[in-house]
């Protein structure tokens, strides 16, 4: 390991990544710690459907242990730490798993385990004591959610990977981490930063906050995808963190994809939502931060200031929502919104009304062409979805009722599905903990060690940098109409139950028109779908940005979500594809 140095690199964004990405970065150059981010929320509910199905030693993320079974061998002879949240809602049995390989493959790696993030069990307690647990963007108690909880699990910080590292740990399994603390661990592990580094803990934020998502920071989903190289083996991202938390993106030699300000900047607009990021260790100033490409592949973070965690923690509670079932029925040519009417008129009659439903949703998607030239451009969807309690109510028969319209209804009728039953959804439910109630434990060698968080041990200091904005005014002289996206890049997701959308370009001309032109209500006018949601804009001057929060527009997140871009994935490539005007200056370097 360089003394100067600590290389992480990241094999997994998500559950279901690429499965060969550990051994490519373990076998393709030098890194010292291998991470795997597999947590989503929707994640969480899905584990707890895996040990209802399969017995309750399951509920961790299985494909690590594939792996796991490729690398560890390599990991071993070259010294190379593993530091994964696959450990889910169980990362004692996973860590039991992980022993029984190593065992099989006689090898010596010393394997721990982080818990204390399930309240599921002290919820009541915790609520009697005085915490109400109140949804984040919608301000009701949990008592007043009216559903059944599923899974509770707080975020823990980076100071119990720290521990165990400490403790001569190889291989650490951890549960719900925030997504950066498998990396901000080993910095801290590394460097034996204190509680209060808050700068260097922001700069290793800001670096996992880079790398959590996997090739979105190479590469992937990047907005201008034409300046990528090749998507063929594209490389995964590699954080060259020192002492002082600045960092170097990179990936691998010798690998496809790309490591760009512009990649770098996407992921880091990526599912945020102030300029302030928090986290358990530490809240990140990424208004303070710099970009800077240093050479081919390689992009230097620094500056980032930092300040104390806040108070609280955050905690992923996922709710039994109820039932759902959808179709989606295909119209075409003339009349298309009579047609849509006599259809959802006739199927509400033949089962009973709207109203016996908990939520029925009706989206009629315009695809149509006038005059159209192929058979596909006289088509529009209309979806239907519906959600009760009662899984009878939108079980087959819902979908039966659909069919039996097929003859009897508008022509030309046709379905994209066949019939189906109804299937259980999730609501999430983002929410706070008061920090001096969590309790994290380290488990190694049969000894257990708790962790306090931060809070718990010095004095919240709530300092944060001021930043001056100045941005000067555009000169708008001569426009042009082009697509905005011939200018800007974008990317968008999801946050529970709301989205973020973060804007940037790459020169300061092009910043100063953006700041002053993409103002919430121009936002609003180019995306009329935005008009009745409530908006926050920040702006993030340093890295020529904008990033835009939209409450409630995915309405309890999860899988309770009925839009056909359920995550708001490609919100971003939409905004991208509105036509605008702009000063004929900026586009002489596009």
């Amino acid at each position: 390991m360089n003394n100067d140095i600590i290389r992480i690199a990241n094999c997994s964004g998500y559950y279901g990544d690429k499965l060969s990405a550990a051994k490519e970065l373990v076998e393709g150059g030098s890194i010292d710690v291998l991470t795997g981010d597999y947590l989503a929320e929707l994640t969480m509910g899905i584990l707890y459907s895996q040990k209802l199905q399969r017995g309750s030693d399951k509920g961790y993320v299985a494909t690590f242990l594939k792996q796991l079974k490729q690398i560890a061998q390599a990991c071993q002879d070259k010294n190379i730490k593993i530091v994964v949240n696959a450990g889910g809602l169980n990362p004692k049995s996973m860590s039991h798993e992980v022993q029984l390989i190593l065992d099989e493959m006689k090898l010596s790696s010393r394997v721990a385990y982080i818990d204390g993030d399930d309240i599921s069990q002290d919820l009541q307690t915790l609520q009697d004591e005085g915490e109400q647990f109140n949804n984040l963007d919608k301000e009701i108690s949990l008592k007043d959610s009216g559903h059944k909880v599923l899974t509770a699990n707080t975020y823990l910080g980076a100071w119990g990977i720290k521990e165990a590292l400490d403790q001569n740990a190889d291989i650490v399994i951890c549960p719900r981490v925030t997504d950066a603390s498998v990396v901000i661990g080993p910095a801290a592990w590394k460097f034996n930063w204190q509680r209060n580094d808050y700068d260097q803990l922001a700069g290793a934020l800001a670096a996992g906050h880079i790398i959590e998502c996997g090739a979105q920071a190479t590469g992937g989903n990047y907005a201008f995808f034409q300046e990528v190289k090749s998507f063929k083996n594209i490389g995964y991202p590699i954080a060259e963190i020192h002492e002082d938390g600045s960092c170097v993106i990179t990936k691998h030699k010798n690998t496809g994809g790309l490591v760009s300000i512009g990649t770098v900047t996407a992921q880091l607009l990526y599912e945020i939502s102030s300029t302030e990021y928090l986290n358990p260790d530490v809240t990140g100033h990424f208004d303070t931060l710099q970009i800077k490409q240093i050479d081919d592949d390689r992009v230097m973070i620094s500056g980032c200031q930092g300040s104390s965690p806040p108070t609280t923690h955050k905690v992923c509670i996922n709710l039994g929502g109820g039932y759902r079932n959808g179709m989606e029925l295909i119209l075409t040519g003339l009349d298309i919104e009579e047609k849509a009417v006599i259809l959802t008129d006739a199927l509400f009659d033949l089962l009973g009304g709207k109203e016996q439903f908990d939520e029925v949703d009706i989206d009629l998607i315009r695809q149509d062409k006038d005059d159209p030239d192929t058979h596909e451009e006289a088509m529009a969807l209309l979806r239907i979805n519906v959600k009760s309690q009662d899984p009878k109510l939108v079980g087959r028969i819902f979908t039966a009722k659909v069919v039996e319209l097929a003859l009897a209804n508008y022509p030309g009728w046709f379905s994209k599905d066949s019939i189906g039953s109804g299937t259980p959804f999730i609501v999430y439910w983002p929410t706070l903990i008061n920090s001096k109630y969590v309790k994290e434990r380290v488990h190694i060698d049969g000894k257990e060690t708790e962790v306090l968080p931060t809070n718990q041990l010095i004095d919240h200091d709530s300092k944060k940098p001021n930043i001056d904005i100045i941005v000067p005014n555009y000169n708008e002289g001569e426009t042009e109409e082009i697509y905005f996206g011939r200018l800007i890049g974008a990317r968008s997701g999801d946050k529970g139950g709301c989205a973020n959308l973060g804007v940037w370009v790459k020169n300061d001309e092009a910043y100063s028109f953006l700041y002053h032109f993409l103002t919430v209500e121009r936002l609003k006018e180019l995306l009329s779908d935005l008009a009745d949601y409530q908006i926050e804009r920040f702006d993030f001057p340093n890295i020529k940005a904008v990033n835009f929060y939209i409450h409630g527009i995915l309405g309890d997140g999860a899988s309770s979500n009925t839009k056909v871009d359920a995550l708001a994935k490609s919100l971003g490539e939409y905004l991208r594809a509105k036509k605008v005007n702009v000063p004929k200056e900026l586009l002489k370097e596009i």
